[in-house]
């Protein structure tokens, strides 16, 4: 179990991504230096359900510790039986609850950023999910709905509830992912609490972390969308923080291999049909390539590993 507190600051965290942050991607970020990767999003309700596939999801291999499993949902009782089906199936080493993110599809039933609408159910959330496993157990949330000062009662209310960390986005659900990230309105909730939280949004480089940090104050730095195609990204964090420069230099040679180790993890997680499903990464590894609208063509008709080595080759 991840104990918040005792762990090394700052923390470099691989953020809940739905549909990104499967097994395979999450081994490749602890390969380059993500200390503690957050699994995507399940359905509590499908998992309390009995459905396979979503619980499926969580199953995850063991060089991937330490791990977070993210769980959305509204109902208590229904978030506390979920995290208790994944505790005794799979033992990850914490849980995290997601009332932060902005989809439609979610805030609509009232999931994600919508239960920040509603403290004193979100806070029902977080104790009764606190006494179903004996799990540490995280908030993603956002500066508030509309209100980036929601964020400043919202955030009390979890830790009273029982929140061991708490993670926010420098964004409301309003903005969703437009405009520029507030690390320094992240660090009013830090100021006011006594759990340890990771600020979130808008580090895309390695230089960015040290400058949330520092704008922030928080314990540590969630990269979402900076890592996709760039999971080096962690590595080159820890070095920018421990000597002010980035030293590991990446190369096409080294990108190339990394898609190739990042599909055999597919492929051993999916069978051949992890080459396809590949294809949501090919635009993040190769968006600043020459070419790379030919290429990502090339690789969108891609079905085997001998198919994808031999059209890498070729560039």
């Amino acid at each position: 179990m991840i104990d918040w507190r005792a762990e090394k600051k700052p923390i470099l965290a691989l953020s809940p991504m739905a549909d990104l942050t499967d097994s395979a991607f999450c081994r490749l970020a602890k390969r380059w230096g993500a200390r503690i990767v957050f699994r995507e999003m399940v359905s509590a309700e499908a998992v309390a359900r009995g459905n396979e596939k979503t619980l499926g999801m969580t199953a995850f291999d063991e060089t991937e510790r330490p791990i977070v499993q993210q769980i959305f949902g509204s109902d208590p009782a229904t978030m506390a039986e979920a995290a208790h089906v994944i505790y005794e199936r799979y033992r990850p080493d914490a849980l995290d609850l997601n009332m932060g993110c902005p989809v439609y599809k979610l805030v609509s039933n009232f999931n994600g950023a919508a239960l920040m609408k509603d403290p004193k159910l979100a806070a029902e959330i977080v104790r009764q999910v606190k006494v179903a496993t004996p799990l540490p157990v995280s908030v993603k949330i956002r500066l508030g709905w509309s209100d980036p000062n929601d964020c400043l009662t919202f955030a009390p209310v979890l830790e009273e509830a029982g929140a061991d960390l708490i993670t926010v986005h420098g964004r409301t659900k309003v903005q969703g992912y437009s405009g520029t990230a507030d690390w320094r309105q992240v660090g009013e909730v830090k100021k006011l609490v006594k759990i340890p939280v990771l600020v979130n949004g808008d580090v895309h480089k390695p230089e960015d972390a040290p400058e949330a940090l520092k704008q922030s104050g928080c314990d540590g730095v969630m990269v979402a969308r900076g890592a996709l195609g760039n999971p080096w990204i962690f590595q080159q964090m820890a070095e920018v923080l421990a000597a002010g420069v980035v030293e590991t230099q990446i190369d096409w040679a080294t990108r190339v291999q990394t898609v190739l180790d990042h599909a055999k993890l597919m492929i051993e997680a999916h069978g051949e049909r992890g080459i396809v499903l590949m294809r949501k990464h090919y635009p993040w590894y190769f968006k600043a390539t020459p070419g790379a609208a030919l290429l990502r063509a090339r690789l969108m008709t891609v079905t085997t590993l001998l198919e994808l080595e031999e059209t890498l080759r070729l560039i």
